[in-house]
């Protein structure tokens, strides 16, 4: 590996470690194995290479979120949508969850404002990725109409799920809770005449 990627997985762990705030650039370098020009050389500054780390740890864990169980789930189905819920929350209840760091850059408002607007742009590429898995085809066939309303949809549901998990985790909800939930207001929309 080079600098580069030895400064990505040093960054990594920092922040699993110590979170955003408390990660200096030193922290980094010490974990690293490099030097603090490299840093700058390769990405920037010490912010830009924590929201890169940050997005690489939230794209592994993304991984998990098809754990090759949806097979036999039809695309959009209730049971499609709970059996992702469940893997999702899975990854909520890991002791290092790299969920508890989103808390943190939402706790941070205006603190740090070039992690809070990297990551304000990822968001809308978190939702086109979740769409597939929940709603079955490619990311790349998800338009910015999807993305923005059916994708926003679940990254709000996520972002729900991490505070909840975060603050409390044991009232928050499982994903046979979100399914119920779900199914009532499906039952609701079609008794009122409106469509699921």
């Amino acid at each position: 590996m080079g600098h580069r990627e030895d400064l990505l997985e040093g960054a990594k762990r920092c922040l699993l470690q110590k979170g955003f705030v408390r990660t200096t650039a030193r922290d980094i370098v010490r974990e690293s194995g490099t030097n603090l020009a490299s840093i700058g050389y390769h990405y920037g500054s010490k912010d830009a290479l924590l929201v890169q780390a940050y997005l690489a740890l939230v794209a592994e864990t993304g991984d998990a979120f098809d754990q090759g169980n949806l097979d036999d789930t039809e695309p959009g189905s209730v049971e499609r949508f709970e059996r992702v819920w469940s893997n999702i929350i899975g990854t909520m209840k890991q002791p290092s969850s790299v969920w508890r760091l989103s808390m943190e850059v939402l706790a941070l408002g205006d603190r740090m404002p070039e992690v809070r607007e990297s990551l304000a742009r990822a968001q809308r590429e978190a939702g086109r990725g979740l769409v597939p898995l929940l709603m079955g085809g490619t990311e790349q066939d998800v338009s910015d109409e999807t993305a923005d309303t059916v994708g926003a949809f679940y990254v709000t549901l996520m972002t729900g799920l991490i505070a909840q998990w975060s603050f409390d985790p044991d009232s928050a909800p499982e994903a046979g809770q979100l399914a119920a939930g779900l199914r009532r207001v499906i039952e609701a929309a079609r008794a009122t005449g409106g469509s699921p």
